[in-house]
């Protein structure tokens, strides 16, 4: 009987000439027909909308017919998290997932042996730009034949949009994944880059920016197992191809997964995330093949481990809740190389028949094993000494709201109150990227100067305490200097614009003033004349700087980053 329920149930790409994926209306059609006939293993549901209005669905799989999540969560169910579709058009997630919950409802053996593990998925994330079918939008990718673009409603990169929620999808990704906690979370792709012999190859949460046990349980235990199980199955992996010079041959190193990329936000909520990226050369079949298994491997890694991962989120919550010092941005640790046993296919470097440079390609013909560098650790750059709480005024309900999504525990004050000594940044300098990134103008570079002041709030303003299990989803989204960071993506900008000017001709007697009356003024100017002697024949720049610098015309709110340390 499972054969033929098995033939019952063909996904399209099985019954296709396996070049093609699924369209978003079959794909959603084939599980509400597993959901209808299958109701005591799959419970399927809509979870939102899109920026188009389209639909979005999670399914939910267990052996024993419990779908409530917070029964779920009382019994403290470990639960393995399969996002497909993020983009599009890198779809072998969603025909491996469609496969695979299949298997699980009509192979008895197979569903058995998730036991208390929870199965969550959601089928196609960018439902918009699952919509948009085309077949030139992957210049590199061989095959499918037709299949989504990148891009959602709003031609957002929705692997982007994790901690700025541009798009409702992310809005509603952040809500899901709060509720549900994934212990685990694999979230599929297709890669883009050098030619080599791996149909597979992962990016894991970093593990030294994961840190603690977790970040070395993932090093030192899920990897290796990975790593061995793919290659049992049939499809050697290796790590991400991310090149250090132009080819594999010189080596590869960790992709540093900030929390704008699935993986990186995971981390924020200690969920060991992995990123399987197929190789876009390699024929459609195998990459779905590959996908399969290495979602299988993962899952059935975690199923084995469950409780041990457990613990080490809940030794990871318990410990950033008390910590006293926070990294903010890691860089890569190229002191401490590592090695892999890489395969790869001679670079060949030959004339372009179109322009005067030397063209790269691999020669397939020409294969080569060989140990590479593999720089696998990062190191901190940037920590700072962690308060006991902020205080978020309530204006910047933006940066509120999303605290809220992601389960922040919060309080508003109930009548105005001084803060002493709390701690505020001035920000000193910003350095932009010159031409928009996903619809921001992203700050690359943060100075600041810390100091303490005494801060008025009031009554409605959000004070957060970092003794929760989200302490670290805090820290990086507020502190401005984190690789993420909420001002980074441009949610304080207008505190970084002065809103009053002057006349030049009515305050060139007031600059003479207040360079008379204000000493550290004065000195700061005579500082700025000696670094800036092209400019003092502007009188733009020479009365900008004293009105800017000047105690007489301050604004308070100029360059003060709004959200205050506290403790």
């Amino acid at each position: 009987m499972p054969a033929e329920q098995h033939r019952q149930y063909l996904t399209p790409y099985e019954t296709g000439n396996r070049n093609q994926t699924t369209t978003w209306a079959e794909c959603i059609a084939f599980y509400e027909r597993l959901a209808h006939d299958f109701p005591s293993v799959l419970r399927w549901q809509q979870i939102g909308t899109s920026d188009n209005g389209i639909p979005m669905h999670a399914g939910i799989v267990t052996a024993d017919a419990q779908f409530d999540r917070q029964t779920l969560q009382r019994q403290r169910r470990p639960v393995f998290f399969n996002n497909n579709g993020i983009h599009p058009g890198e779809p072998e997630g969603i025909d491996a997932c469609m496969a695979l919950v299949r298997d699980f409802c009509t192979q008895p053996a197979r569903l058995a042996a998730l036991g208390e593990t929870v199965f969550l998925f959601i089928p196609i994330y960018n439902v918009d730009g699952c919509l948009n079918r085309q077949s030139t939008s992957r210049a590199n990718q061989l095959g499918p034949e037709s299949s989504g673009f990148r891009g959602n409603a709003r031609h957002l990169d929705l692997n982007r949009d994790f901690i700025k929620c541009d798009s409702l999808a992310a809005q509603v990704f952040n809500r899901f994944f709060t509720a549900w906690d994934p212990d685990v979370m694999v979230d599929t792709h297709t890669s883009n880059g050098a030619d080599y012999a791996y149909t597979m190859t992962l990016i894991p949460t970093q593990p030294d920016k994961l840190g603690g046990g977790l970040g070395q349980f993932l090093r030192s235990r899920m990897l290796p197992a990975i790593y061995g199980g793919m290659d049992e199955r049939g499809w050697p992996t290796c790590p991400y191809v991310n090149c250090v010079a132009e080819t594999p041959d010189d080596g590869i190193a960790d992709f540093l997964d900030s929390p704008r990329f699935s993986t990186g936000y995971a981390a924020l909520h200690h969920t060991i995330g992995f990123m399987p990226e197929t190789h876009m050369l390699k024929p459609y079949a195998d990459r779905v093949s590959a996908m399969r298994t290495l979602v299988e491997v993962v899952l059935d890694f975690t199923v084995a481990h469950a409780a041990q991962i457990q613990e080490l989120r809940r030794d990871a919550r318990a410990g950033a809740a008390h910590q006293a010092r926070w990294p903010l941005s890691w860089r890569s640790d190229t002191s401490r190389p590592n090695s892999f046993r890489f395969k790869g296919y001679e670079a060949v470097y030959t004339p372009s028949s179109i322009g005067n440079y030397q063209r790269l390609a691999y020669d397939r013909s020409q294969p080569w094993e060989k140990d590479i560098p593999y720089f696998d650790r990062f190191a901190e750059d940037v920590a700072v000494a962690a308060p006991k709480a902020y205080l978020v005024p309530q204006a910047w309900r933006e940066a509120i709201e999303r605290l809220e999504w992601n389960g922040v525990a919060m309080r508003r004050l109930e009548e105005d109150q001084v803060f002493d000594n709390a701690r505020v940044y001035r920000i000193e300098r910003v350095a932009s990227r010159p031409a928009p990134y996903e619809g921001h103008m992203f700050h690359d570079e943060v100075t600041l100067v810390a100091h303490t002041e005494a801060v008025h709030a009031r009554a409605g303003d959000v004070w957060i305490s970092l003794d929760q299990p989200k302490a670290r989803y805090i820290v990086e989204t507020l502190e401005p200097q984190a690789h993420d960071s909420f001002f980074r993506w441009g949610f304080f900008n207008s505190v970084l614009e002065k809103k009053e000017g002057f006349s030049a001709y009515v305050f060139e007697d007031t600059a003479s003033r207040m360079l008379q009356e204000e000493p550290a003024l004065k000195a700061a100017f005579e500082a700025w004349k000696k670094s800036n002697p092209d400019k003092l024949s502007d009188p733009r720049e020479v009365l900008g700087f004293i009105f800017a610098h000047g105690r007489r015309h301050a604004e308070p709110g100029w360059r003060r980053y709004p959200v205050a340390g506290l403790g």
